[in-house]
């Protein structure tokens, strides 16, 4: 895939969202909170620090389920029988996964109290 067309290498990206769309139900579920969160923005219209803060927490999860999607693809092409050091490889990156979406719980939890009281 090196040293390919821009477009090309776009299309490459845009299935890889795609597939995850279709495949993985975690990453449909946190592109609806991603869709909440700027209907969110939407409606408070804070100011735009708090776009940007939002915007790069959940596009953050977003990037954080999808290198979970390709390290469990990828291990479990290379290596389809259970192996602890595989089932420990996907554990943590679904800890990843889990530990950013706290980290946008409290942004989102932030925002919504500076509405509410500030």
């Amino acid at each position: 895939m090196k040293n390919r067309p821009f477009l090309e290498r776009l299309r490459f990206a845009l299935a890889g969202i795609a597939y995850a769309l279709r495949g993985e139900s975690s990453f449909r579920t946190h592109a609806i909170a991603a869709a909440a969160a700027f209907l969110a923005l939407v409606w408070l219209r804070p100011p735009p620090v708090w776009w940007a803060v939002v915007a790069l927490t959940t596009l953050v999860v977003l990037a954080a389920e999808l290198f979970n999607t390709a390290l469990e693809q990828l291990a479990d092409r290379l290596h389809p029988e259970q192996h602890p050091q595989i089932r420990a490889a996907k554990d943590c990156g679904a800890a990843a996964v889990l530990v950013l979406s706290v980290g946008a719980v409290i942004v989102g939890a932030a925002l919504l109290l500076e509405a509410w009281v500030g």
